[in-house]
């Protein structure tokens, strides 16, 4: 399925060598779980392919990094400080441009509970420099680069930090990080910040003055805003508080699933009536629903197409937080810093998932996206929109 003509074998670090220059870790196998594609009969199969080809897909949020192949060693890993990119495995996906938002929630170089602004700087720097190696990634600053990437077989990587504690109380920093490339920032990722409360939080009081101070900055560098892991008064501020459309890059609807990871319809509403867009997430037992209990591609589409007949198809996309390893095993090691059970209202069995099948993985889930919508009908118009219209609408707002 290979549509990624420009990639020509580089390997993370391969200018370095291991063992000597960096810590060597064994990799999982990118595709560990065997793989898995939505069937299709022939004239559909031919219809995706054109797709794949013809339309840019945008990937609004993930991890696109290999992790250890005995995830225990993850902390060790995160604390060397050196992601490696998985290049081979995104040559085989139809993505054009990945927000990658790095080791955020795992950034625990110099300090178990992680974001501090020192880790930021190293792993963004190290990622770059790695980057800077190769010819494959483009290093993704503005819309032209996306359409750049596309023509010429390429990834636009946009790099992304996730919430905004490493800024502390600090507006020049949002500078600093726009300067050095990042291009998205989330206000909190689930605890408080300086900027506002986070959705594990019991208590949100909202955006605080700093918080609005922030968000007028980042209008202002052209810095894309994320309330993903907002609380949902703190992320109903930003919304209305910014002057430009806002992203939830991840998430689901919580009238489907009673979860504080996933959002109420009338904070869904007011990110489509500022012209943001809302990315489904498929995060392990996140986008779950009461008539599809095992999380896999069918329930995360149907969280898809409720926000879709609840706000318009013009305001949904996909950001499915995925990443190249045993993401279940992740959550099970990093469970305080990636709040996972902090979150969760839901008091009906369900059951848990070894991995989420359809969409395990960036590449696994970019090429069942498009495949997903073929078999059920969905027009060019409406699969363009979804996979990169909608975002390109909102980047051409906030990024010139």
């Amino acid at each position: 399925m290979g549509i990624k003509t420009a990639y020509k074998g580089y390997k993370a670090y391969s200018y370095l060598e291991p063992g000597k220059d960096y810590q060597d870790f064994e990799f999982v196998d990118w595709n560990w779980t065997g793989g898995y594609l939505v069937p299709l009969d022939e004239t559909q199969e031919e219809r995706v392919q054109r797709l794949a080809k013809e339309k840019i897909f945008i990937a609004l949020h993930e991890h696109p990094t290999l992790f250890p192949k005995d995830m225990s060693k993850t902390p060790e890993y995160n604390t060397a400080g050196r992601e490696f990119c998985a290049y081979e495995a995104l040559s085989h996906s139809c993505i054009d441009c990945v927000f990658d938002n790095m080791m955020d929630g795992t950034n625990t170089i110099s300090s178990k509970a992680g974001w501090k602004w020192q880790d930021i700087i190293h792993d963004l720097g190290m990622r770059l420099c790695d980057i800077a190696h190769q010819d494959f990634l483009i290093h993704c600053k503005r819309v032209e680069d996306i359409y750049k990437a596309h023509e010429e077989g390429k990834i636009a990587w946009v790099a992304v930090v996730e919430g905004a504690a490493p800024i502390e109380n600090e507006l020049d920093r949002i500078d600093i990080l726009y300067g050095l490339g990042v291009r998205q920032l989330g206000i909190t990722y689930s605890e408080s910040n300086a900027l506002g409360n986070g959705l594990k939080e019991d208590n949100d009081g909202g955006l605080t003055k700093f918080g609005k101070a922030a968000v007028e900055r980042m209008n202002k560098v052209g810095m894309l805003i994320d309330v993903s892991h907002c609380g949902p008064k703190t992320a109903y501020d930003a919304v209305t508080y910014s002057q430009k459309p806002i992203i939830a890059s991840h998430c689901g609807a919580r009238a489907l699933w009673d979860s504080k990871r996933l959002f109420h319809d009338d904070l869904i509403k007011a990110i489509a009536e500022k012209g943001g867009v809302v990315g489904v997430e498929a995060a392990p037992h996140t986008t779950m629903t009461k008539t599809h209990m095992t999380h896999d591609i069918e329930s995360v589409m149907e969280h898809f197409e409720y926000i879709a007949n609840l706000v318009g198809i013009e305001h949904v996309s996909f950001g499915t937080d995925s990443l190249y390893g045993d993401h279940v095993a992740l959550h099970n090691v990093y469970s305080a810093n990636l709040s996972k059970k902090e979150t969760s209202n839901i008091n009906a069995e369900y059951e848990e998932v070894k991995y989420v099948k359809g969409l395990e993985n960036p590449t696994e889930g970019s090429w069942n996206i498009i495949r997903w919508l073929v078999k059920h009908g969905y027009s060019d118009e409406d699969i363009e929109k979804v996979i990169s219209g909608n975002a390109l609408r909102v980047l051409k707002q906030v990024w010139s």
